[in-house]
């Protein structure tokens, strides 16, 4: 690595601490960049196949414009050298869940980007140090594939369904992949029926989405996100990002948000009005994704994690032929899955369905800051 990029670590005050842990453990320094200002976490989430858009400084940009969540990544490359292995976390401080360090706020998953359970259970052992001496609350990873050693003290907290669609095939294989009735048959009524769609990143996709958004989120009994995240995701993600919406006579009835990292099409979220459910319009906006995807040369489709107990929503991503896998969140010291208490939710849940829409939108500025 060039002397540049030793300098550039330095200027983004580099710590390393050396783990004192029981014999049986690796113990090696550990350093603490910042990935904004070390280029070398931006070419890792490129070249790593481990990296997700999750990863990247883009999403990382995000959510520290919009929620103000300072990124730190941990490794064992020291300063100057190639940058090998990582670990992202945010510190989300608030006053009503508490001081912690996630990986990562509002990302379905990060996966730790390591070679081995040796550097794992290093970059763990430094965060368990920083959390116990520091007095944060706790420390959470979401991973697919890595399984914390009893070492770290880390235990699991939640278990999800995680599903991915292979794109690596025609549009005639995957289309005959669906389910004929609840999918292919949906896919033709939105066809037959002549819905509009629209894709970018415009003020008016924008709205037209938002609109959506607190109509559903209204309908599960749910804040809606801040609008200002959209458009933080938007200003960081440029065109790997698009809000596709489909309407029918100019009145919009479904919209999703897909973000490209990659040889991944993420899709992150979706909306869409219950009156024109019958019209097939998050089918046909799904499809019209899933063939953007595969003509970029991207290889899956996410479909997002599934809480266990949402048979409904399971059903619905299998039968787009999309394999589950198992996404497990771990945190130290252990700690429920939710951060604010069931009493609390059943309160804001009772409260939403009679908010004003300027009322929901204000909760949702005040509720996600503390949940990341």
């Amino acid at each position: 690595m060039t002397s540049s990029v030793g300098a550039a670590a330095k200027a983004c005050n580099v710590s390393s601490t050396s783990l004192s842990v029981n014999p049986d453990c690796l113990a090696t320094n550990v350093y603490e960049i910042d990935p904004f200002c070390d280029a070398r976490w931006d070419a890792l989430t490129h070249t790593d196949p481990r990296a997700s858009v999750f990863h990247t400084v883009n999403w990382l940009r995000a959510l520290q414009t919009t929620y103000g969540y300072e990124p730190l990544v941990v490794t064992t490359c020291p300063p100057g050298a190639t940058l090998t292995n990582g670990l992202v976390f945010c510190r989300v401080e608030s006053w009503l869940t508490g001081r912690r360090f996630v990986s990562l706020p509002f990302a379905d998953h990060c996966e730790p980007l390591v070679s081995d359970s040796a550097e794992l259970q290093n970059l763990l052992l430094h965060m368990r140090q920083r959390v116990d001496a520091d007095k944060w609350k706790y420390i959470e990873i979401r991973a697919v594939d890595c399984r914390p050693g009893s070492q770290t003290g880390l235990s699991p907290s939640a278990t999800y369904n995680f599903h991915r669609l292979d794109l690596r095939k025609n549009a005639h294989e995957l289309f005959h992949g669906f389910h004929k009735n609840c999918i292919q048959r949906k896919i033709r009524r939105a066809e037959r029926e002549k819905l509009r769609y629209e894709e970018g990143t415009s003020e008016n996709l924008l709205q037209k989405f938002y609109e959506l958004l607190i109509i559903a989120r209204r309908r599960q009994r749910l804040p809606a996100q801040p609008l200002a995240w959209f458009r933080g995701l938007i200003a960081a993600f440029g065109e790997d990002l698009k809000i596709r919406v489909a309407t029918k006579d100019g009145v919009p009835v479904a919209s999703i948000v897909t973000l490209t990292h990659k040889k991944s099409m993420v899709y992150k979220y979706g909306c869409s009005d219950a009156r024109f459910h019958r019209l097939g319009g998050v089918a046909f906006l799904f499809w019209n994704a899933i063939q953007d995807g595969r003509d970029k040369g991207c290889e899956e489709f996410e479909m997002g994690r599934s809480d266990n107990s949402d048979v409904g929503l399971i059903t619905f991503k299998e039968r787009w032929g999309a394999a589950r896998t198992e996404l497990r969140y771990w945190t130290y010291p252990q700690r429920p899955p939710l951060n604010l208490s069931g009493r609390q939710m059943a309160i804001l849940r009772r409260l939403i369905p009679h908010m004003p829409t300027s009322a929901l939108k204000i909760a949702g500025n005040l509720f996600y800051r503390h949940v990341g």
